[in-house]
């Protein structure tokens, strides 16, 4: 398979292909499942089903969009888990934006950075006080 950082050949993996169906209670979200197939599109028994259910959740910022995998080895078992998964990948979200925001908060603010020779810049004006 092609590495994407050292080729800008854009390249399908035939040894990897799904095919993808779309499921929805027209209330809570949508579950796809992935069935695996070979490259001329017969199923193929060697690798498991997969299923990703994705939702919203409303904040106090807005909707945040939310995609999860799903265990389960029927469509019934996944949308039974649906619940479980969606509530893990909302308590991932919500930790890794603290963690984004104590690396915000965190971060060392230097006077003047940003400036170059001839003034000017973020925060870098020569506008002096009488």
């Amino acid at each position: 398979m092609n590495n994407p950082e050292t080729s800008n050949e854009i390249r399908m993996d035939a040894a990897n292909l799904y095919v993808e169906e779309v499921f929805t209670d027209n209330a809570v979200g949508t579950l796809r499942r992935l069935t695996p197939v070979t490259a001329s599109g017969d199923p193929d028994a060697t690798r498991s089903t997969q299923f990703v259910g994705s939702t919203q959740v409303l904040t106090t910022a807005g909707p945040l969009p939310l995609s999860f995998e799903i265990d389960g080895e029927s469509l019934a078992e996944a949308a039974a888990n649906f619940g479980d998964a969606a509530k893990a990948a909302f308590e991932r979200t919500m930790e890794e934006l603290k963690d984004m925001q104590r690396q915000q908060a965190s971060s060392i603010v230097v006077p003047g950075a940003g400036t170059g020779p001839m003034g000017g810049g973020m925060g870098g004006g020569n506008i002096q006080m009488p």
